[in-house]
């Protein structure tokens, strides 16, 4: 979708506080808005989409307790090539989210 706006501009934004049980999401991100979007179709009673801006943004309200954010330390230089050598040997690569093992080789 052509919105005008520019991806610096394309933002995501999460709003909560302390004293309130919903969780506000703002986002443009095509993969959350999708995901948001299966969440309150399953549970309406956690999550409510609340506003369109017409430019490619959507607003949600969610209960804020199925909020999460998740840090994860970076994998040291050692580790990464132990599980790229690992792959390389078991024919596995990844393509986002899924893993795919080749069966057969594609060189003559």
């Amino acid at each position: 979708m052509r919105t005008g706006l520019t991806k610096k501009q394309k933002v995501t934004e999460v709003f909560y506080n302390a004293k309130d049980p919903i969780a506000e999401v703002y986002t443009h991100d095509t993969k959350l808005k999708k995901r948001l979007l299966a969440y309150a179709a399953q549970f309406p009673e956690l999550c409510q989409q609340t506003d369109d801006d017409e430019q490619g943004g959507l607003r949600f309200e969610i209960d804020k307790s199925r909020i999460s954010i998740r840090l994860t330390a970076p994998y040291s230089e050692e580790r990464r090539k132990q599980y790229c050598d690992q792959a390389k040997r078991n024919s596995i690569f990844f393509k986002g989210n899924i893993k795919i093992r080749l069966l057969f080789s594609m060189r003559p």
